[in-house]
This record gives structure tokens, C-alpha cells and sequence, in this order.
């Protein structure tokens, strides 16, 4: 029982840093019967089983010559034969994420340790990753492509063109954040060549940032920002030969200023690339094969959609890199809404013959792992009900999915599948249990760690709580999903000031019942204690599992049917008797900072209070990606633009408003700050406002600055929308 309890405190561990890092740090061994973590310097292998831990490579292993302690590390990662290591170090933010640093290799064989890209500057080296024959590694550093023997150390550079405005095996501002794409470059399968994007944003106009605190002289910070309706960075895939060191670029037809190319991966065992191409709209895409030697290009598979077609997911943020391939590369299996549902389909790559996996009137949330040999495929949905989160399983026949999670678990449940399918480390949580984790055995889906959650579930129904989920139906007819959060010692027969927190827009949705999802994270104190009611409502075009008319009902109307339907829910809110209707608050950050603005403008007989934080208040601000892929170009539609940006509706302010903004922010740039600014000043409007200087748009920079950042909020809030039963 002592291995297990460690195994428990293991996953727990993970769990509380976040499903992200544990989804990501729960790394399976080849076999599947195990899992790697580095803890104290050493790498260790823990049985899912039994959870006992074996050390494979000790902390003195990791402690390169000189040095007086092993390496910090932050990601690592094996080599398919798992007689290799590699790991990253060092590290540095580009944008949002950690990806550039050290790298250092170690060989279990040889029990040596050494850096690569020992050449080139200190923490500059990007996305390394070994050759499929083990022999060498290949990483990005400044712009350009190297490829290191591991054997010798002699290092080649591949591309030489790279500048910070031609980037090879990487990508610019706009296809990070809006795509989730990063690492730009894949080894062949015979480990001859290497493909790779390559981003050309010479016309793309830098966005100035100004920094007028670290220098007696402002100076400025330049980012290639393509704004809605500029042209976006060109796009194109080349080859490079490791012999010849020349590159042979694939011949994807239509301008390459006009398309996206958000995916790319090798066909198995072959010569051949496969791509996903979007159009500028992105409601067109084409899936096509590629001649790697030649270029030629052959269009395999076209999807449309009135709006647009997905990427990929909320869920998946972060990481589309992969291509789940069945029947020796002859088939792969795809994400599409193409009958109204987001669904698993198996597409044949010889002639784009497509067929329906997880037929059913729900979404599939994520694709989690398959089985082409145990013929089972398991993946996350949650029919009937968008605020859960379930795992699914059915074979590749097109049969109906049963639900593996048992079913008196209700909440948010998130999986990492062995590569056998046997075992998956499960965690589980509620808007009444904090998570908590556990090894399963699937597909029976028994604990191995002896948890009983069934009976956690059914103990925390009992206790009381101050927190409800229920829907509104709004005089449209839309019925939304929602939170309410009452104040302690509430009395029904009093009444209360509500606080609306709201996001509205297609990168999120809010209501989900999973832990910590109804508390406030910048109130300083508590709420329920103050005697706040604090709610939010999920209005229609937000990502939740509710079907693609749900989702895509906002094409176009950004700003205007998801504000709406906040503010219909919300006077259906407002009947219930003990909410004061004369102290209505509302705020929220970055997409819900611009759904703020736009109730406090559109809709001033329900709001008397706004906190706007980091908001879009121009849509024509914002990067093409994103804001075209919602609302259309602005050069066939600029009217849609104009109409749901929140300084169009900014005379109609006749509440209390705070708004704050990062002057750093390279996401949401400032500069909304100072047009929405003007529009209040031009109409006389008195509001008050902070600016963060050099925060970006997170603004957690700098000491002290979250503390101020929460007191702020938190007075602001107080003073114009009191706590307390009346």
C-alpha cells in the first residue's frame, strides 16, 4: 500500500500544477506499463501498477563536468528506442510560452551528457528533436535549421536566410497565438531530410510597443502584427536535404500570401508529406499529399463551412503538432463538424473516401488515444450536458460509443491513456471536488490506486453549498448554461447585489463544473462572506460541446448576438427577488473585458458597474487570424466590424466603468486603451482608468504588481457596487 500511497501523492502533485503540466509532464514509457518524472535532478521510471520507482538516470549523471548540481529541467524527453535523452533547459518566454533555451543530450548507453549548439548563443535553441534513427538531433536557433551529428558533435546549418522576418522551422506572432503552432519543422522517416515552414513576414507591418520606464529614453518594442484585414505573413513548406543541404519547396497551389498552412506531418514510411491548407477566410480546407522530392501537390480532401472550419479546439491550445495515422499510413483519422457535430472521421488518403466514427448528436471534445490493433478508439464528450467532461470509447466500425466513466462521477474528468490502452492516469473533479487523481485500468476503468471516487461524489453532494448550475432561457429562446454563487448565510428574503464575470467569445467558454471554476481570483477577500452573488451565463459562439450552430452562430456578430444574449440572460436574472436590481456589476479580461464594455454600453438599464480589463475595444485592432476567421474580411463586411467594436456603443456609458490595460501588451495592444480613451472623452463620459506600464496581457509583471492589480479591483468594485443583503 506505501507504493501506491506515493503513486497517489504523484498524481496529485501533477494534478495541482495544473491538467496542462499533468497531461504533459504524465510521459509513458514505449511498453505503456510505466511513466518517466524528473524529480531531484534524476529521471525516474514509476510502474502504473505498482508505483514503484526505479532511477534510470541518476542526478550525478545530469551534472555536466564542472558543474555543482544537475541540470534544472524543464521538459525532457526520450528517444523512441528510449536509449536517449534529451533535455531542455534554461529556459526563455517567446510570447506566451517557454521554447527557447538548452538543450542536452545524455545516452543510457554510453552514460555521457553533453549540450548541444554549443556554438551558438546561450539559451537560443528551439524545438529540438532526434532523427528517428537516433543518430542525430536537429533544432532552430536565430531564424535558421541545424542539424547536429550526436556521435562527433559537427553541426551543419541548413537554412541561412533566417531574419526576424524570414523565420525557418518556426513561426511568427499571429500563427502561435491563433493557431497553437510553434514547432515548425519534422524529420523524415528515414532520417535523410527534414521539412519545414517557412514564414515570410517581410511586409507585415511591426506594431510599436513603448517602454517608458527602463530607460531615461523610451524606446520601442517592435512585433510583425498583421491586423484584421491586412495581409497575412506568406507561407510555404520546403524540403532540405541533409546531404545536398538544399531545400526543394512544395508546390501548394494559390498565393501563399493568401492561405495558412496551420498543419504539416510526414505520410508514414514514405517520401510524401501531407499539409492542411486554410484559405484567408479560413471556411475552405484542403487536405493535400506532397511529393517530397518533387513538390507536386495532390488536394486529398475539402471541407467548407458558411463560417469558418476549426483547427483545432480550445482543448487542444497549445499543441496540433502529430497526425493519427491507421492501416500503415494508408488512412488517418480527422476532427470535422461537417454534419453539424464535431465528430471522428477515418479519410482514406488515396482518394479522400471519408466515414463517420462517433456518429451521435453530441460533440467529441478531444481525441485522447486509439488502437487500430484493439480495435477501440477513446476520446472525451459529454452528451446532454456541456458542463461535464467524459471518457468515451467504440471501436473503428462506426458503432455507437459507450461511456467509460462511470456515471455517478458527474464533473470534469481528464485522461492520459497508456500507449497499450491498459492504464490511464485519471483525474477527477467537480465544482465540488477539488481534483484529485488516480491510475485506472481501462477498459473496466477500476482504480489501481484504490480511490473510490463514486463515494467522494456522492459524500460531497451532501455537503452544503453555496453554488448552483442551471440554465436561463432568454426571451430570444436561447437557453444558456449557467453559475450562481450565493453569499453565505443567504436569506431569500433580502436582496443582493450579483456580479457578472463573462468571456462570451469563441476562444472560451466559462461553464464548466470542475473545480475553482465560480471563484472570483481577483477579489481580495471573499465573496460569499461579503455578501455578493457572483454569476456567469455561457452565451451562443462560445466553444462549448453544444453542437457547431451553437458555435458558429457568431460569424459575423462578435460583439453583438453574444452581448445580447449575456443581456437577455441576465434581465432574466434580475426577476428572481432577492437581486437588488439597482447594483448589477459586470466584468471581465481580454475577449470578456470587450463583452464588458459592450453590456455597459449596448445594454446601460441593466449595468451600473463595469471592470473592463485588457479589452478589445477596436475589432479592427486585433490580428487577422483570429478576428477574420469570426468575423469575415473587413473589406467585404467592414460594417460587421465597426457595429460589435465597443467604441461605436461608447456614448451610451451611463455607469460607473474601471478599465485597465498592460502597456506591453503585445496581445491585445494598448492602443484600444487610447482609442476607446477618446471616444469617452469626445462624449463627455467620466470613468476611471489604469494603465499597467511594460505588463503584458496577463499583467502579473513585476513586484507587486497582481496584489495592486486585486486591491484595485477589488475597491473599485466595493465603493461603486456595494456587498451586502438590503
Amino acid at each position: 500500500m506505501q507504493s501506491f500511497n506515493r503513486l497517489f501523492l504523484l498524481l496529485c502533485l501533477l494534478v495541482t500544477a495544473g491538467m496542462g503540466a499533468y497531461a504533459q509532464n504524465l510521459k509513458w514509457n514505449t511498453a505503456g506499463d510505466a511513466f518517466y518524472q524528473a524529480r531531484e535532478g534524476a529521471i525516474y521510471a514509476v510502474s502504473a501498477t505498482t508505483g514503484q520507482q526505479t532511477a534510470l538516470v541518476t542526478a550525478a549523471e545530469l551534472t555536466p563536468a564542472g558543474a555543482s548540481k544537475p541540470l534544472s529541467t524543464r521538459r525532457f524527453t526520450f528517444t523512441p528506442d528510449e536509449k536517449g535523452l534529451l533535455l531542455f533547459t534554461n529556459t526563455q518566454r517567446v510570447w506566451r510560452y517557454e521554447t527557447r533555451g538548452d538543450y542536452w543530450f545524455y545516452s543510457l548507453a554510453t552514460k555521457k551528457l553533453r549540450q548541444l549548439g554549443k556554438g551558438l548563443p546561450e539559451a537560443s535553441l528551439m524545438f529540438a528533436k532526434i532523427s528517428p534513427d537516433g543518430t542525430k538531433a536537429a533544432y532552430v536557433s536565430r531564424h535558421n535549421l541545424y542539424v547536429e551529428d550526436l556521435a562527433t558533435g559537427k553541426t551543419d546549418q541548413l537554412t541561412k536566410d533566417g531574419t526576424r522576418k524570414l523565420i525557418n522551422g518556426t513561426f511568427d506572432w499571429a500563427y502561435e497565438e491563433e493557431f497553437g503552432c510553434r514547432d515548425g519543422f519534422r524529420w523524415s522517416p528515414d532520417s535523410k531530410s527534414i521539412a519545414y515552414w517557412q514564414i515570410d513576414a517581410k511586409n507585415i507591418r511591426d506594431f510599436l510597443m513603448i517602454n517608458n520606464t527602463d530607460s531615461i529614453y523610451s524606446f520601442t518594442i517592435p512585433v510583425e502584427y498583421p491586423k484584421a484585414g491586412q495581409n497575412p505573413s506568406a507561407c510555404k513548406v520546403g524540403v532540405v536535404s541533409l546531404q545536398t543541404k538544399k531545400t526543394t519547396w512544395m508546390q501548394v497551389p494559390g498565393d501563399p500570401v493568401q492561405h495558412y498552412i496551420p498543419r504539416m506531418e510526414w505520410i508514414p514510411g514514405t517520401n510524401r508529406l501531407i499539409i492542411q491548407q486554410l484559405n484567408r477566410k479560413q471556411n475552405t480546407s484542403r487536405l493535400m499529399e506532397l511529393q517530397a522530392a518533387t513538390g507536386k501537390a495532390n488536394t486529398i480532401f475539402t471541407e467548407t463551412d458558411k463560417a469558418w472550419v476549426d483547427v483545432k479546439s480550445s482543448w487542444d491550445d497549445g499543441d496540433i503538432t502529430g497526425w493519427d495515422w491507421l492501416n500503415n499510413g494508408k488512412s488517418f483519422l480527422w476532427v470535422s463538424e461537417m454534419d453539424g457535430w464535431r465528430h471522428v472521421y477515418e479519410i482514406d488518403v488515396a482518394g479522400g473516401k471519408h466515414k463517420l466514427l462517433t456518429p451521435g448528436d453530441y460533440d467529441v471534445i478531444n481525441l485522447l488515444q486509439y488502437s487500430e490493433a484493439g480495435k477501440q478508439l477513446y476520446f472525451l464528450a459529454s452528451p446532454g450536458d456541456a458542463t461535464g467532461q467524459y471518457l468515451f470509447r467504440t471501436d473503428l466500425s462506426g458503432a455507437a460509443a459507450t461511456r467509460v466513466t462511470p456515471k455517478d462521477q458527474p464533473g470534469t474528468h481528464k485522461y492520459e491513456i497508456s500507449p497499450n490502452g491498459k492504464v490511464a492516469g485519471h483525474s477527477y473533479e467537480s465544482h465540488l471536488l477539488s481534483p484529485a487523481a488516480e491510475f485506472v485500468s481501462l477498459p473496466d476503468h477500476q482504480s489501481i490506486s484504490g480511490k473510490d471516487f463514486t463515494a467522494e461524489a456522492a459524500n460531497a453532494a451532501k455537503r452544503p453549498d453555496n453554488t448552483s448550475y442551471f440554465q436561463v432561457t432568454t426571451a430570444d429562446g436561447v437557453t444558456l448554461d449557467a453559475w450562481m454563487s450565493k453569499p453565505d448565510n443567504f436569506d431569500s428574503t433580502k436582496k443582493y447585489p450579483v456580479v457578472f464575470f463573462v468571456y462570451g467569445e469563441p476562444a472560451s467558454f466559462k461553464i464548466t463544473d470542475s473545480w475553482g471554476a465560480t471563484n472570483n481570483f481577483l477579489y481580495e477577500g471573499d465573496m460569499g462572506k461579503d455578501g455578493y452573488i457572483y454569476i456567469s451565463l455561457d452565451n451562443r459562439g462560445t466553444p462549448a460541446p453544444k453542437g457547431r450552430e451553437w458555435r458558429k452562430s457568431i460569424y459575423r456578430k462578435v460583439g453583438l448576438i453574444n452581448a445580447r444574449d449575456q443581456a437577455m440572460g441576465a434581465k432574466e436574472i434580475l426577476k428572481l427577488p432577492y437581486v437588488d436590481k439597482d447594483r448589477i456589476a459586470v466584468w471581465g479580461w481580454s475577449g470578456g473585458g470587450s463583452m464588458t464594455l459592450n453590456l455597459l454600453f449596448q445594454y446601460p438599464e441593466i449595468y451600473q458597474t463595469g471592470i473592463a480589463i485588457a479589452a478589445v475595444a477596436n475589432e479592427l485592432t486585433y490580428d487577422n487570424i483570429y478576428q477574420e476567421r469570426y468575423m469575415g474580411l473587413p473589406s467585404e463586411n467592414r460594417e460587421d466590424f465597426i457595429a460589435g467594436s465597443p467604441i461605436t456603443h461608447a456614448k451610451n456609458l451611463r455607469g460607473k466603468l474601471l478599465y485597465i490595460h498592460g502597456t506591453g501588451d503585445d496581445n491585445v495592444h494598448y492602443q484600444n486603451a487610447e482609442m476607446l480613451i477618446n471616444e469617452l472623452i469626445k462624449h463627455k463620459k467620466i470613468f476611471q482608468m489604469m494603465a499597467y506600464p511594460n505588463r503584458t496581457h496577463g499583467i502579473y509583471e513585476g513586484e507587486g504588481t497582481s496584489e495592486h492589480l486585486s486591491a484595485l479591483y477589488t475597491q473599485f468594485l466595493k465603493e461603486n457596487c456595494p456587498p451586502g443583503a438590503k
